[in-house]
């Protein structure tokens, strides 16, 4: 199978979003979920663009991976890479869509000049945890994730 991995565009965002959608039941949250294909349309590619995206598509141009980031900035680190989602369309899973998509994030900290990447993994969630420290991340289990939706 060969797998194109390619900056994304606001014509993927309905894409985006049936993965978003995907990646929300597999954690047992789809309620949750605010966002549509026309606000990450506008969140993205509109006035501000408030994150970017790597699309990872198959030979039939089907989008089968998303990687969702921004850049922010750390008053320790600088500028840092924040990982939002990485989500793999589930029959794709455990073929090296992710590590590809990874490895092009990786190019794009390097091209940003950023001094860190940060993202969050579910703490039941042992295949991502594998496959993270895999990569040589730290899973840093000292810090709370804290959350204040308006």
């Amino acid at each position: 199978m060969t797998i194109n991995i390619r900056k994304g565009t606001a014509a993927d965002m309905k894409n985006v979003h049936e993965l978003v959608m995907e990646l929300a039941v597999f954690e047992k949250a789809p309620g949750e979920v605010i966002t549509n294909p026309d606000i990450l349309t506008k969140d993205g590619y509109g006035e501000r663009d408030n994150f970017r995206t790597l699309i990872a598509e198959d030979e039939n141009n089907r989008t089968v991976g998303v990687c969702l980031y921004y850049i922010a900035y750390s008053s320790w680190k600088g500028r840092m890479l924040f990982l939002d989602d990485l989500i793999i369309h589930e029959p794709y899973r455990s073929q090296g869509i992710g590590t590809n998509l990874m490895k092009e994030l990786f190019n794009i900290c390097k091209e940003e000049q950023v001094k860190q990447m940060r993202w969050q993994v579910l703490d039941w969630n042992e295949s991502a945890i594998k496959f993270y420290e895999k990569l040589g991340a730290f899973i840093d289990k000292d810090w709370y994730t804290c959350k204040m939706n308006f």
